[in-house]
């Protein structure tokens, strides 16, 4: 099947397994947060709020796009994406997929709530880290996209921090605003609370699945999209439903409107970028005139457009986000329409809708499906280690109406947020800062249960230097027996 040999379809379903797997763990690991606050105010039953919360995963997952796939892809060095030895992509896949996993699953068992952006975003570092010592990389440690891995640090670092004052404020404007004492007290045992409560509750629970599907099960399908360009370039290195050719005009106009940039102002990295896209440009424009090519293109021509298309994007993006570049409003609104087809509708399915980048940002329906699945029926099975640690570890004092509500709140809104600007945050971090927040805003600092937070913060800290080296050390074990 597609040219396969029996060995490779095998390890091509192995590797599609194991990334279904993976996101199967991240739906009981993560969206267990999601949960907790309505099973411990009794707004749901557990069985009622887990198969909600899959359902709303399933959803958010589906109409979510691909723009923090692309984020997550944009880590790997590109000559990874590129190279044509099958069994190196293998290598690739299968060392982050199983530090990822093994991260994840070791967290679970001892119902620490740690993040699987986190998790995977550092096996995905890790995979260049090991790329960057092996003999035949001439570039070393510049293979990794630090700049990107900066951006998507930064993210992943304050989000939990923005959560964690959000919830504070939040916490503190109820009190002022709301007479009604009793949803800052204890919720009464079996007891459902009001309805406005209850229904304020379950529409954030409802937000927070929604918006996880959104933000976290794009990253399923990164993976999913990283082995099957590793295993099958010719089929998924770019679109197949886009015709390259029809895009020309979008490369010439590409290069019009960067010829224009007065260079001599320019910084030397800028310099750089503005080198690098005329080159890709050029290449691209030597390809797509060749229109004998329509339905014969090779599969390294696919893997050279892909690379030009990847790197015209990455840093016209660079340009247009600097002061030194002399173009107009419309000349910017114009480049950026023909590298990534502009602002993208809310909801999307599958990739984007025009540009240079619908050729590369993209994903099958069915890899949706298959990766929306997944983080559903994980959502449904292994949640109730973390909710136990978040509704009743973090803070002494049990989850009261409030908190629960302030804490869903937050989250939702930071990490439908960051899902707007393509960034990966965690989900985990964000729900379990907001519960610490709310709970010092009821009773100060002292009302944390120490070990708890110290455990969470421990998980902050060591999953990214552990999953690096984890998946480092796998990636050149495995290159090692694969030759």
């Amino acid at each position: 099947m597609f040219g396969l040999d029996t060995t490779l379809f095998i390890l091509l379903f192995f590797s599609l397994f194991v990334a279904c797997a993976f996101e199967f763990v991240n739906g009981f690991h993560d969206t267990a947060n999601a949960v907790a606050t309505v099973i411990y105010t009794n707004s749901l039953k557990p069985n009622q709020a887990v198969v909600w919360s899959g359902f709303m995963n399933f959803i958010g997952l589906l109409t979510g796009g691909v723009g923090v796939t692309m984020s997550i892809i944009g880590l790997l060095p590109t000559d990874l994406l590129i190279d044509p030895n099958i069994y190196h992509s293998m290598s690739m896949a299968l060392a982050m997929l199983f530090a990822a996993i093994i991260w994840n699953l070791g967290t679970w068992y001892f119902g620490i709530p740690a993040s699987s952006s986190h998790t995977l975003i550092g096996s995905i570092i890790g995979v260049g880290v090991g790329y960057a010592v092996l003999p035949e990389n001439k570039n070393g440690f510049n293979t990794v996209s630090w700049e990107k891995a900066s951006e998507i640090g930064y993210a992943l670092l304050f989000s939990p921090l923005f959560g964690f004052a959000v919830a504070i404020i939040l916490m503190y404007i109820l009190r002022k605003t709301i007479q009604n004492k009793a949803i800052f007290k204890e919720p009464k045992k079996d007891t459902p609370p009001p309805m406005w409560i209850r229904a304020i509750l379950i529409t954030t629970c409802t937000l927070v699945s929604f918006f996880h599907g959104r933000n976290d099960g794009q990253k399923g399908i990164g993976l999913v999209m990283l082995i099957l360009i590793a295993f099958l370039p010719s089929y998924f290195a770019i679109n197949t439903d886009v015709d390259p050719f029809k895009l020309e005009g979008d490369v010439t106009k590409v290069q019009t409107i960067i010829s224009k940039i007065d260079t001599t102002i320019l910084s030397v990295k800028e310099k750089e970028s503005y080198g690098v896209i005329m080159k890709a440009t050029n290449e691209l424009t030597v390809i797509l005139k060749d229109t004998s090519l329509a339905k014969s293109l090779t599969t390294q021509q696919k893997l050279e457009i892909r690379k030009d298309i990847l790197a015209v994007t990455k840093h016209t993006k660079k340009l247009l986000e600097s002061e030194s570049v002399n173009l107009s409003a419309e000349e910017k609104k114009e480049l950026k329409k023909s590298t990534t087809g502009g602002s993208q509708p809310f909801f999307t399915f599958g990739g984007s809708n025009q540009g240079l980048s619908s050729l590369t940002d993209f994903a099958p329906t069915w890899v949706m499906w298959m990766i929306a699945i997944s983080l559903g029926l994980g959502t449904m099975i292994g949640w109730k280690r973390i909710v136990v640690t978040i509704g009743e570890k973090i803070g002494k004092q049990h989850l009261s109406y409030a908190q629960g509500a302030s804490a869903e709140l937050v989250a939702s809104f930071t990490i439908g947020l960051s899902t707007y600007f393509k960034l990966p945050v965690s989900t985990t971090h964000v729900l379990s800062s907001g519960i610490a927040g709310s709970m010092v805003a009821s009773k100060g600092v002292k009302n944390l249960q120490g070990g708890t937070v110290k455990n969470i913060a421990m998980a902050w800290v060591l999953t990214l230097p552990v999953t690096i080296i984890l998946s480092a050390t796998l990636f050149l074990f495995f290159r090692w027996i694969t030759g």
